[in-house]
């Protein structure tokens, strides 16, 4: 079995595994009343089953936990004969990983467990935050989750990394505003952050990637519009919390391959359509003297459904922009600087057709006609 098998039985294995475990959660959390009710400050009108963020986190978690016992007591005891060396050169270095995994895994867990209590009985925003800053710390001080950039101090490159954790796993937290948008955003992202793992030779942030993905794709499966289960608090925090860890440990720049310096920028552009969102809705809370951490309906999605989008329409804008911004980051590889510029300059422009799009005001049905 090569890799590339394998790369596919992992990520088919996650789909499938995280969308029977949706449904099985849905049925249960509608038996008990974990369900989100209609309220002025959400979209849906209707109650809609939660507990969608337990089917992605343990998917990641188990598949996570399962390749380590695989490796440990199977592969590492000799190899398996239905493995060419591809696999087994590999395992030796997943197994020394197994230190940082298990650290990872307990921030996610700690996330998750907060996310889950937020969503049965709100907890205030400045503990979150902080049970979000500590998570971020521990994975960046001892499980080495941090930026690579040319940055020589590690107390410097610990504290962006930290800042950029909170920072993602807020942002997906807000995008979680409409259905099927988190996680629909984050595969998109996610499936080009592997490319870029897989350019640099990177396998096991790749396999990270691809049960990630296939764990928000099989969730997809009842989140898309109209959607039958929410991933609430529990999953949108983590979503984050995968995406900025995946973000922080792909190796963009490697002058031995001879890679674009700008690769560094990859990031950026792939997040541009969530952090928009992020910066624009936060700007507009504070601006009236709120909160930007009281939900309300004020994200751009909205905005652009009540220019007259469907909710699916909306969603599928969102997909395609994420699309082009994540196509041009692929890019950032090959480019010099004339090149990269471009391609910021296309990304502000994308981002700039999404707030025509939701400040243009609607036309009444008479002036349709004219």
């Amino acid at each position: 079995m090569t890799i590339t098998i394998l790369a596919i039985c992992l990520f088919a294995g996650a789909c499938a595994f995280s969308a029977i475990l949706t449904g099985v959660v849905r049925r249960l959390s509608l038996r008990i009343g974990f369900v989100a009710r209609p309220a002025a400050d959400r979209h849906h009108t209707s109650v809609v089953a939660l507990g969608g963020g337990v089917a992605i986190f343990w998917t990641v978690a188990l598949f996570i936990l399962a390749g380590l016992c695989i490796v440990k007591f199977v592969i590492a005891g000799g190899g398996i004969g239905w493995f060419d060396d591809s696999v087994n050169v590999h395992a030796e270095g997943f197994l020394a990983k197994a230190g940082d995994l298990l650290i990872v895994l307990a921030g996610g867990l700690a996330l998750h467990l907060m996310g889950l209590r937020d969503d049965s009985k709100p907890i205030e925003a400045l503990i979150k935050l902080v049970v979000q800053f500590a998570v971020a710390v521990v994975i960046a001080v001892f499980a080495d989750i941090r930026v690579e950039f040319f940055i020589p101090s590690k107390i410097a490159t610990t504290a962006l990394s930290v800042v950029w954790s909170v920072l993602i796993v807020n942002v997906f937290n807000f995008l979680d505003n409409m259905d099927g948008l988190s996680a629909g955003i984050a595969a998109i992202s996610s499936a080009v952050l592997f490319t870029a793992a897989a350019f640099s030779g990177q396998v096991f942030i790749g396999a990270l990637g691809l049960v990630f993905i296939g764990s928000l794709l099989g969730f997809l499966l009842f989140n898309f519009p109209p959607a039958r289960i929410f991933m609430g608090d529990s999953g949108s925090m983590i979503v984050g919390y995968f995406v900025a860890i995946i973000t922080l440990r792909t190796t963009y720049y490697q002058q031995e391959l001879q890679t674009g310096l700008y690769a560094v920028l990859i990031p950026l552009v792939v997040m541009a359509v969530p952090l928009y969102d992020f910066v624009s809705v936060t700007f507009l809370r504070v601006s009236r003297g709120k909160s930007p951490f009281v939900g309300d309906t004020q994200h751009f999605s909205h905005r652009l459904k009540r220019r007259g989008l469907s909710d699916t329409q909306t969603v599928l804008t969102l997909y395609l922009a994420t699309v082009c911004t994540g196509i041009s980051a692929v890019f950032l590889y090959q480019v010099d600087l004339t090149g990269a510029i471009l391609i910021l300059a296309q990304t502000i422009m994308i981002l700039t057709i999404i707030a025509i799009l939701e400040s243009t005001q609607s036309r009444s049905p008479s002036d349709r006609h004219e």
